[in-house]
């Protein structure tokens, strides 16, 4: 196993900086890494490393929405107003109807295999979006209009709306059916995992304020907790659905809220931390790439997730309709939305797994979608900021519908 984190980090930097000196997205050369170590290329990394691959991938995810939390000012996502809303599942809804219309067509499968491969793909990329919204918040990009503050909030909701859709399609093509509570599950995971991890942020703001601990063991008890919290997410859904990721970043928003000089200094040594975590989540991600399927896939599959971006960044456009946002930025958080990768990974295989008929033609989609959206999504990011963003130095303005 130690050989193969050894390789994961070599050759996961040495990759990202070839990429980033021909000023392509250094996670694609991480991403790339993963699919040249995998058991799909050279087959070179330990078999306990990729057991808990999917564990390691959302210590990660943990991670940078701890981080991004920190940086989070709920009262600039309150200025936000309904375009944050909007963006936790209009453009994902938007991409499933797209699939729908358009699977069907090019790929031959049913009605409800298209939609459970819209469901798949239809999730935005919170490891690919947050580290670049977070980069924009440092430099002070959107900022005057809460751009990448709602695009982050939107991206972290936004898998929980998706993953629902996906259980309750795949339940349907297993023929237990879906009812109203199984949609109901949606809001509640978002308002339990929003609530009780402010909770846990409030009483640990005040802990922290009366202990005399480092900065560094802060760091250590926030991860532990937010572990526990991500786990707790597969304990009580059958009795009250909770979404253990928002509940994560809630905690640390609340942190920042209580104690701004505190989180700062603790964003700072997650910034650090995710130097290593960014390169084992994307490198993993890669390692679930498995080319023959992209290959076997031909044009058709291309043309379906370009066909469902079309639909997705019109999602995106109408969520910003009637708001402040000038076209250039309304571009811009098209753009932003486009990357794939973490969710993809996750539940690309399960359909397979179940034995449904489109597992094939699902896994093969969502691997292409990841290879694909997130160095497209990621360079379209860093080319176009600076001139679809204005750099703001002063105060926060509001977004929210005139």
């Amino acid at each position: 196993m130690l050989t193969s984190l050894a390789f994961i980090f070599l050759a996961g930097m040495v990759l990202s900086w070839l990429f980033k000196k021909f000023r392509l997205p250094g996670l694609l050369g991480m991403i790339v890494t993963g699919m040249l170590l995998g058991p799909y290329g050279l087959n070179i990394l330990d078999a306990a490393i990729l057991s808990i691959s999917p564990d390691l991938r959302k210590l990660a995810l943990i991670i940078i929405l701890t981080r991004a939390g920190l940086s989070l000012d709920i009262n600039d996502l309150k200025k936000v107003g309904r375009p944050a809303v909007l963006m936790c599942f209009l453009p994902a809804c938007f991409e499933i109807i797209g699939m729908v219309i358009i699977a069907p067509r090019l790929l031959g499968v049913s009605v409800l295999d298209a939609a459970i491969t819209g469901a798949v793909v239809g999730a935005v990329s919170p490891a690919v979006v947050i580290p670049k919204m977070l980069h924009l918040m440092d430099e002070r990009y959107g900022t005057g209009k809460s751009i990448p503050q709602m695009i982050i909030a939107g991206a972290s909701v936004d898998d929980v709306f998706v993953i629902v859709m996906f259980a309750a399609f795949t339940g349907l093509a297993q023929g237990d059916g879906v009812s109203a509570a199984d949609f109901l599950q949606i809001p509640i995971s978002i308002i339990t995992g929003l609530v009780f991890g402010a909770i846990v942020g409030i009483f640990l703001a005040i802990f922290m304020k009366r202990a005399n601990i480092r900065d560094s063991a802060k760091v250590i008890i926030v991860l532990s907790i937010s572990f526990l919290m991500v786990a707790l997410e597969n304990g009580p859904k059958n009795i009250v659905p909770f979404s253990g990721l928002l509940a994560v970043m809630s905690l640390s928003a609340t942190l920042q809220k209580k104690d701004r000089g505190m989180a700062s200094r603790l964003s700072s040594k997650f910034s650090k931390l995710w130097v290593g975590a960014e390169i084992i989540l994307f490198v993993l991600v890669g390692a679930t790439v498995d080319l023959k399927y992209a290959i076997a896939a031909g044009i058709p599959a291309v043309l379906v997730i370009f066909g469902a971006i079309i639909f997705r960044v019109a999602g995106v456009f109408l969520c910003m309709v009637k708001t402040s946002l000038n076209n250039k930025e309304k571009l811009f958080c098209m753009i932003a939305y486009v990357p794939k990768a973490t969710v993809q990974a996750a539940i690309g295989s399960i359909p397979l797994a179940l034995g449904l008929s489109c597992g094939n033609i699902v896994l093969t989609v969502a691997v292409l979608a990841i290879i694909i959206t997130a160095p497209l999504g990621a360079l379209g990011v860093d080319l176009t900021y600076k001139r679809l963003l204005e750099k703001e130095e002063n105060a926060i303005s509001d977004i929210s519908p005139k």
